[in-house]
């Protein structure tokens, strides 16, 4: 289990294997939470008295999961060569072989269909380390009755799998619902397999929807107070008419216990996700090719705009359906398919939700202009490489030396903490960029300014200041004149880093 501190989850896998006996299958066709048995148990509204009933009609179609890996470990004696290496008995020299071994983990999840298809979480059931390969899995019912699984599907990016069990009887299961409609205060209800102690029931309230963590495109979270542990992994979270809003997923503890912040994906997530899996297509997920950043304070004040409202695009991929679209670097996108960018809906994660193929209206700011355009998504590449084109700020600097007079022009060392020369065919050479490049060169940079904090370095080169070319220091110093008179409190600049793509960063100007 990873125990999350910040932003980050951690994943709710539990290691023991014991169980407690539930209640047995409620009806045979019809889900447990259909809406003509479910009026009969929901509690009133408001505070109820009891979620008796409704824990005795939903709990038979919670399982327990319990997986069985083979694990690889070294045999090579740390001591060869030494007087100590009689120690290790009848192992020889130092590089040794392998061994394997058995180990156990245990999470929860829940039956989706008569038939037996079960839902949980992708780590309950992926190897535990990469020199773990899964040797079997094993749902285990309320009555402890045991069924071997198999695999059917698994998504590590959203971090949900779907297993498939044979029984000789109709299974009680459950249906999703709509967590479009969950608000902040609603009760919920959480089922699952807590420290392997089997089917155990807690309540607590929505505390907040669409909560980011930090973990990927589909970072869009319920969060609860309901207590929820290790093991509860890939178990359901019901609202009190019973419908599965959320899969629980994760908690932020700093002891490893519940703390009453827990996390679980929404059934809008994850019920398409399911039905593709089941079908045994792959995952497929929305792409516009653009790399991107959050609107920050001071990205914002340089383009005179709102704060946390849409999302600067530093970089268009070529060929991909932004470039088609008409989209380019330094446009902010504040729109996608009608749903504003925020930082609680972030581009990504509405993009990646939508179809491949789907042409989407997509509304922008560029200068200052509101523009309507419209993208038809190609296909998201996988996260390794997505990762492959990464702004490194801390990275190593380029060589940059003085051009052929040693000049250093000092126009904007006070606004920006930089000093900057122009750059000459000599230069081009030493960063790494075309002779034919335009732009001044990063000669110094005040450790202690905000360039600094923002990851600009000796050998940057600055193409543009707001959106406006840049080929000398003067320009530079005309740029950064005209937004102090706008009253601008920081500027945005394009740079270069040697053969690297170019970036938006946002500098905050100095008091001079």
């Amino acid at each position: 289990m990873r125990y999350a501190y910040g932003i980050s989850a951690a994943l709710l896998l539990a290691g023991s294997a014991a169980t407690l006996t539930g209640i047995g299958p409620a009806g045979a066709q019809t889900a447990a939470n259909d809406s003509s048995v479910m009026r009969n148990v929901v509690p009133r509204a408001g505070a109820p008295m009891s979620f008796a009933d409704l824990t005795e009609q939903l709990q038979p179609a919670v399982v327990n999961i319990s997986t069985t890996q083979r694990v690889r470990v070294s045999t090579a004696n740390p001591f060869a060569g030494t007087p100590f290496s009689g120690l290790f008995g009848n192992r020889q020299g130092g590089s040794g072989g392998t061994q394997t071994r058995e180990a156990q983990s245990l999470g929860s999840g829940f039956i989706i269909s008569a038939d037996g298809y079960v839902v949980t979480n992708n780590h309950v059931v992926a190897p535990g380390d990469r020199n773990a390969t899964i040797e079997s899995i094993t749902v285990i019912m309320p009555d402890r009755t045991e069924y071997e699984a198999e695999l059917v599907g698994r998504d590590a990016a959203s971090d949900i799998a779907v297993l498939k069990i044979k029984a000789n009887k109709p299974l009680p299961f459950v249906k999703f619902g709509d967590s479009n409609s969950a608000r902040v205060g609603d009760w919920v209800i959480a089922i699952g397999n807590p420290f392997g102690l089997g089917g155990t029931v807690t309540t607590g309230i929505l505390s907040a929807i669409h909560r980011r963590t930090g973990s990927g495109a589909y970072d869009s979270f319920l969060q609860t107070d309901a207590s929820i542990n290790r093991g509860n992994s890939g178990g359901p979270m019901f609202d009190l008419n019973g419908n599965v809003i959320g899969i629980n997923n994760a908690i932020i503890s700093p002891t490893g216990g519940n703390v009453g912040i827990g996390f679980a994906i929404p059934a809008e997530v994850a019920a398409p996700i399911v039905e593709t899996l089941k079908s045994g297509r792959a995952i497929e997920r929305g792409y516009l090719g653009v790399q991107i950043s959050a609107l920050s304070e001071d990205l914002a004040e340089s383009l005179g705009l709102e704060k946390n409202r849409g999302e600067f695009v530093q970089r268009v991929e070529p060929g991909e359906a932004a470039q088609k679209a008409g989209i380019q670097a330094g446009d902010v996108i504040t729109k996608v398919n009608d749903k504003t960018v925020t930082p609680d809906q972030t581009l990504s994660y509405l993009v990646a939700n939508l179809p491949i193929g789907t042409e989407v209206p997509i509304e922008l700011i560029r200068g200052g202009k509101t523009i309507k355009v419209k993208a038809k998504l190609g296909k998201r590449p996988s996260e390794e490489e997505l990762a492959g084109n990464t702004f490194d700020p801390d990275a190593e600097d380029n060589a940059m030396g003085q051009d052929d007079n040693g000049a250093s022009a000092q126009a904007t060392a006070d606004a920006l903490g930089l000093s900057v020369v122009d750059l000459t065919p000599a230069i081009a050479r030493q960063i790494g960029v075309p002779s034919t490049q335009k732009g001044v060169v990063v000669s110094t940079v005040n450790p202690n300014s905000d360039a600094a904090q923002k990851g600009i370095r000796r050998g940057f080169l600055i193409t543009s200041v707001n959106r406006q070319p840049v080929t000398s220091a003067a320009d530079l110093d005309k740029a950064i004149n005209n937004a102090k008179r706008a009253n601008r409190e920081a500027v945005l600049l394009q740079v270069r880093r040697g053969a690297r793509d170019p970036l938006f960063v946002a500098v905050r100007l100095q008091d001079s």
